[in-house]
């Protein structure tokens, strides 16, 4: 099951793209592979962080749930950039990708005057 995601403006470095493809990746728990339309080669891994980090509670401002047209806490999925590399896994709590389940809009957010890691180390 593939979901089509449409960012407001282009992840960072993924420019031109806005428009993605987010599928989970089977056997992998709260994984998924998120790839631009056009260029499958592009893509990035994102996890739940339910699934990875505990107490992570991220706030989003009233503007950026009015941005991506949140109505309510149930039509945001919060999802977390996977960076693997040498040492490890890590994952970007500061800038989670938020995706309104009911349209497919979505956006990485900066969360301003919150004290979370852009590399926390997984495992």
């Amino acid at each position: 099951m593939s979901a089509a995601v449409a960012f407001l403006s282009p992840p960072p470095g993924l420019a031109p793209h806005t428009d993605f493809d987010l599928a989970p990746i089977e056997g992998a728990e709260g994984l998924f592979a998120l790839s631009a339309r056009g260029d499958a080669e592009l893509r990035l891994f994102l996890v739940d962080p339910s699934t990875v980090v505990a107490g992570y509670a991220p706030v989003l401002t009233d503007q950026q749930a009015a941005d991506l047209a949140l109505e309510r806490p149930d039509d945001a999925l919060l999802l977390v950039v996977a960076n693997p590399g040498a040492d490890g896994v890590h994952v970007n709590l500061l800038a989670p990708v938020v995706i309104n389940t009911a349209t497919g809009t979505a956006a990485q957010l900066i969360l301003d005057g919150q004290d979370h890691p852009v590399r926390a180390p997984l495992g």
